[in-house]
């Protein structure tokens, strides 16, 4: 007879929180988890943006600092990761630079923008290396029709203008201490259910008992 009271009492004493009310916390905190994580995406975003105006503008010194900006931002914050993207304006600069220094300006510069023109519309940007190809192919086309020398054409490896940064996979930030309530009030919920299953099933056992 007491077995069975201290299993009605401890019954009723999980029954004091609803599993309503912990649904609910849980829903909130899912909610503002889900913020902060969102957050964190918008900050990589305006850092990466930042790096690409920087690279747009020509300011190498100030592109630097703003992939160490981005890569910081990246390395201690959940869900920032940077994806996949190109400095295109340098590598761009660079062509530039090594097309009109074998070159007159004036030619050089209008075979880089046909060739340009033509690859971008088949292949986009540097991101794709068969715009890489294309690109060389019909600035060497062009230079050889002025007599030129095509083999002396080499372009910089759009890997040197790659960049990625991964953020982890838990960080100790608003986000990542919501994500851990959220799955401590997970644990509580099912710990309860399964701790009010199993004293109920040992009141029915007691009541076969007797």
């Amino acid at each position: 007879m007491a077995d069975k009271r201290r299993v009605k009492k401890s019954i009723k004493q999980l029954q004091r929180v609803k599993t309503w009310q912990l649904l609910l916390l849980l829903v909130f905190s899912l909610l503002l988890s889900a913020t902060f994580l969102r957050l964190n995406n918008i900050g990589m975003i305006e850092r990466r943006t930042a790096v690409l105006n920087s690279d747009k503008r020509g300011i190498d010194q100030t592109t630097e600092q703003r992939l160490f900006d981005l890569q910081r931002y990246a390395a201690a914050h959940m869900n920032a990761d940077s994806g996949v993207f190109y400095l295109e304006a340098a590598y761009e600069r660079d062509v530039r630079k090594i097309t009109e220094a074998r070159d007159s300006q004036s030619e050089t510069a209008k075979d880089r923008q046909k060739a340009d023109a033509i690859c971008k519309s088949r292949y986009g940007g540097i991101e794709h290396l068969a715009y890489v190809y294309c690109f060389t192919d019909q600035l060497s086309a062009a230079i050889k029709a002025r007599g030129g020398t095509p083999e002396e054409v080499k372009l910089p490896s759009p890997e040197l203008y790659r960049h990625e940064f991964t953020s982890p996979f838990w960080s100790p930030d608003f986000a990542g201490f919501s994500i851990l309530v959220s799955l401590f009030i997970t644990v509580v919920i099912v710990l309860r259910l399964i701790s009010l299953g199993v004293l109920r099933l040992l009141l029915r056992q007691h009541y076969k008992a007797i």
